[in-house]
């Protein structure tokens, strides 16, 4: 598409904050950083990725169900996920998932017409963690987009506000967070304003409540990041180079790891 040269007068103040995302990698320069912003403010075709990766068995919630294909009421978990991201302008979709998981995927939801959206089917081999799921999209991904795990309802979490809170920051990536009475078995945050300081996963003894929601918005240099697992490796990096934000939500997700959380919902 032919690009047009325009003039424009802005105040100071926020031509600083459009610089501000300069990173000299995927956004070199001022006109490329008022497109990016321009773009995302419009509401343009975003995309966003619903991990599934890792073995169906831990999945699975039944002999033949797993928690993203488990009905509630008259829709399915992913179902439920997909109605979500395209009330939010999210069209392209990528599901990162093992072959069987895959294939009753693609039975319920075939392209993902019935939805508004294009569903892209990743097939994952193998991996050793969900870093090694996600790289799996290195060659597709070339802007920012959003990742949501597949086991999870998210319906009243406002993933708007944590899109236009990370396209206005300088961060690779910027996680929801939320409260947790039972800390170790998250992924703990300490934070000063956005910016997330530290980031530890399940550990042993914690008084720190403030906990990793499984969603975030990142740009495609997190591909560049060593390590399996994001919340082992690539976020405590991130937060140890100043490089990751995080976003408070005052809803919280529910994870489906049966048919009974699902029952909770009805």
């Amino acid at each position: 598409m032919a690009k047009v040269k325009i003039s424009i007068t802005i105040n100071e103040k926020t031509l600083q904050d459009i610089d501000s995302i300069i990173d000299n990698i995927y956004i070199r320069n001022r006109s490329q950083a008022i497109e990016h912003l321009a773009k995302n403010a419009l509401g343009e075709n975003k995309t966003a990725v619903i991990l599934l990766g890792g073995p169906e068995e831990h999945l699975k919630v039944s002999k033949h169900e797993y928690s993203p294909t488990v009905k509630i009421k008259n829709n399915f978990v992913i179902g439920l996920a997909l109605k979500k991201l395209r009330e939010n302008n999210f069209k392209t979709i990528f599901i990162v998932a093992r072959h069987n998981l895959l294939t009753r995927l693609f039975e319920l939801l075939k392209d993902g017409t019935e939805y508004g959206v294009k569903i892209s089917y990743i097939e994952e081999k193998s991996s050793n963690g969900s870093a090694d799921s996600l790289r799996l999209l290195k060659a597709r991904i070339s802007t920012n987009f959003l990742v949501v795990y597949g086991d999870i309802v998210f319906s009243k979490i406002n993933i708007e506000e944590l899109w236009n809170d990370h396209i206005k920051q300088n961060a690779v990536a910027t996680i929801m967070l939320t409260t947790s009475s039972k800390p170790s078995e998250k992924g703990t945050v300490r934070v000063e304003g956005n910016m997330v300081l530290t980031f530890e996963q399940k550990p042993k003894k914690s008084d720190i409540y403030l906990v990793f929601s499984p969603i975030f918005v990142t740009e495609p240099q997190i591909f560049e990041y060593s390590g399996y697992s994001l919340e082992f490796d690539v976020f405590p990096e991130l937060a140890g180079k100043g490089l990751l934000n995080g976003h408070l939500s005052s809803e919280k997700e529910i994870h489906i790891h049966s048919k009974k959380d699902a029952e909770s919902l009805r």
